[in-house]
């Protein structure tokens, strides 16, 4: 499994441009770059649960990065601890849903859990959509949509003031497709988000958990799971959770069989 090298990208545009709009906005993150490159040298030489114990500190310290628990979950997939392995892939997945690695390593880390649950097929409408509202990061869709909404209304003001026809007529119906475009992907940005708000899936961490069918351990038993089974969280008690499966199965366990991703 290949490592991302480069550490917190979409972040970095981000600061670039909120730099652009205020000089007085510097930031420098060189400690933290240098504790990612030195979670990459130790993954890079094998020493696999040091670099747990690196890319650990930058996500415990509050760091957020498509990168980060991506190579995190691969230093626990390398140490066959499938379940954080699993967790930090679906963490990246949230911010990066449409990274081939990412899918393709949660594919590969899945054929390693003991449960084995088919989810129902889904509509092919459905599945498009969210297939193509999960294309690029929500950060990508609303970035590009807040500078094609700037370049268009820029490609009016020179419609408004140029006297030269040829240039007001090509700025005119840039500027509408630049805004139409723009508007698009700022919508796209916000079903995102509105999708993973309205998802809240979690890893099961206990190697052997038994779901009961009330919040409490003198619950009938419902089913059986094992770990690194990703369910749904519908409900917290805070000393239970009401989980679903993808098969529509739902059940109680503990606040400390799962960690929500």
């Amino acid at each position: 499994m290949t490592l991302k090298i480069k550490y917190n990208m979409l972040k970095r545009w981000i600061y670039i441009l909120l730099l652009i709009a205020s000089p007085l906005l510097a930031f420098s993150n060189d400690g933290t770059n240098a504790l990612f490159k030195k979670g990459n040298d130790q993954y890079q030489k094998g020493k696999y649960k040091d670099a747990q114990v690196t890319y650990q500190k930058l996500v415990d310290d509050g760091n957020l990065s498509i990168a980060l628990y991506y190579n995190l979950g691969n230093a626990y997939y390398k140490t066959g601890d499938i379940a954080p392995a699993l967790l930090y892939y679906e963490k990246a997945h949230k911010l990066s849903p449409g990274d081939e690695d990412i899918n393709a390593n949660i594919r590969l880390a899945n054929t390693k859990t003991a449960d084995k649950i088919e989810a129902p097929q889904e509509f092919f409408i459905t599945k498009w959509w969210h297939g193509f509202i999960l294309a690029l990061p929500a950060d990508t869709w609303a970035i590009g949509g807040v500078l094609l909404i700037l370049a268009g209304f820029g490609l009016l003001i020179l419609y408004r003031f140029s006297n030269s026809v040829g240039i007001k007529k090509t700025a005119f119906f840039s500027a509408i497709a630049a805004l139409i475009i723009g508007v698009c992907a700022t919508f796209l940005a916000g079903r995102q988000t509105h999708y993973f708000d309205s998802h809240h899936d979690a890893i099961i961490f206990s190697s052997t958990v038994t779901a009961k069918n009330a919040p409490s351990a003198t619950g009938k038993n419902a089913f059986v799971l094992h770990e690194g089974t990703k369910v749904e969280i519908l409900d917290n008690t805070g000393t239970w959770i009401r989980i679903r499966l993808v098969n529509g199965s739902e059940g109680w366990v503990t606040v400390g069989d799962a960690k929500e991703i």
